[in-house]
């Protein structure tokens, strides 16, 4: 694990009746932290990526509808807190997974009682992807096992695309996950970090891998397909914002490009992720929207100026039109396997898997509930 600590750089956690997170749009320049004390600060942190990653954003809105309770708990203020922060980002499913988990528990209760039962939701949602963070990466090392056997001690050879470590959740991350269990398990591994164009989340992986003493490298995004070709990588590696009944995964825009070429050169190609990434609702990838953000991220490149102060650089001019998806869906056919909490599944298994899953989280969500 992380070997800057026990535990990784905390990204968001409880102070009393406001929430501190970590400044991801600071990174990897410095560490700064900001306290969220309202309802609108937790929508802003959501839509300006002070907080990114799907389950990081599923966490944060929990914690936001606690923060909008303080000043009211009636219906009208819930619904609202739930309609705002709904409107944040659209493609990340565990940030509508989080606030529906939150009006279950909240809304059969008297305004009242939902301060103190928001607070406590918040944090249990919180815990419990720490678990699943744990839980994947043995799965993933596991899994991982017969192409370490086959590297025959020399370093495994991962690619992985964006940020989809201990940054992007509330515990080591999903698809960093198998790697820390890997290094922490003495398994030599090298990791090649695509640098995932236009926000470049691939500096931020390679940050938190530095953090961790992992041997890694930085590559321009178009430089994958090439490293495949010549024998370099020996499998890739990357997270989910949402994942369809049919095993099609939205990740950061990039991905696709990677699994196709994945396919093409016969490595396999992983996603982790939690449970609460799939949506059974959305028969396939196509029915998974597609956020567009704003083209001044393809305009401009962040960066330090001179004097060391965090700046932005055109490289566009203003009135330059361009297209800038945040995801895109790859499709079921290029997975190998899709490594949750519970196991590595065959993007087909979704659909049976999730009932039994379901049935057994919601019977010991209701058992420490209780405790």
């Amino acid at each position: 694990m992380p070997s800057r600590s026990a535990a990784p750089c905390p990204t968001l956690r409880r102070d009393g009746q406001q929430v501190l997170i970590l400044d991801q749009t600071r990174l990897p320049h410095g560490e700064h932290y900001v306290a969220l004390s309202t309802l609108e600060d937790a929508a802003h942190a959501i839509r300006s990526m002070q907080v990114r990653g799907a389950p990081l954003i599923g966490a944060t809105a929990a914690y936001g509808i606690a923060l909008a309770l303080k000043s009211a708990s009636g219906d009208t203020r819930l619904a609202a807190a739930d309609l705002c922060l709904r409107a944040t980002r659209p493609t990340a499913v565990n940030l509508h997974w989080a606030l529906d988990r939150m009006q279950q528990v909240l809304a059969p209760l008297t305004p009242e009682a939902r301060p103190a039962a928001a607070w406590a939701e918040a944090d249990a949602i919180r815990t419990e992807d720490a678990a699943a963070n744990q839980a994947i990466g043995a799965h993933g090392l596991a899994a991982f096992a017969p192409l370490i056997a086959a590297r025959q001690g020399a370093p495994l050879q991962l690619m992985t695309h964006c940020n989809a470590g201990w940054l992007a959740t509330c515990g080591h991350g999903t698809a960093l996950a198998p790697i820390y269990a890997a290094h922490a398990a003495g398994v030599p591994v090298h990791v090649w970090v695509s640098e995932t164009r236009p926000r470049n989340q691939g500096l931020l992986t390679a940050w938190e891998l530095h953090q961790a003493g992992i041997p890694h490298t930085l590559i321009a995004d178009n430089a994958a397909g090439w490293l495949m070709a010549e024998g370099r990588v020996d499998a890739v590696i990357v997270g989910a914002d949402r994942i369809a009944a049919n095993g099609d995964a939205a990740n950061k825009v990039g991905t696709y490009l990677k699994g196709l070429a994945a396919q093409a050169h016969g490595l396999p190609f992983y996603v982790a992720a939690p449970w609460s990434t799939v949506d059974l609702t959305c028969p396939s990838g196509r029915q998974i929207p597609i956020e567009e953000r704003s083209g001044d991220e393809f305009r401009l490149i962040p960066g330090l100026d001179a004097n060391g102060q965090l700046s932005h650089c055109r490289i566009l001019p203003e009135a330059q039109q361009v297209c800038n998806p945040a995801f895109d869906v790859t499709p079921a056919g290029l997975i190998r396997a899709i490594i949750t909490e519970t196991g590595a599944h065959a993007p087909g298994q979704l659909a049976a898997l999730h009932p039994a899953r379901n049935s057994a989280h919601d019977s010991a969500h209701d058992s420490a509930r209780l405790s």
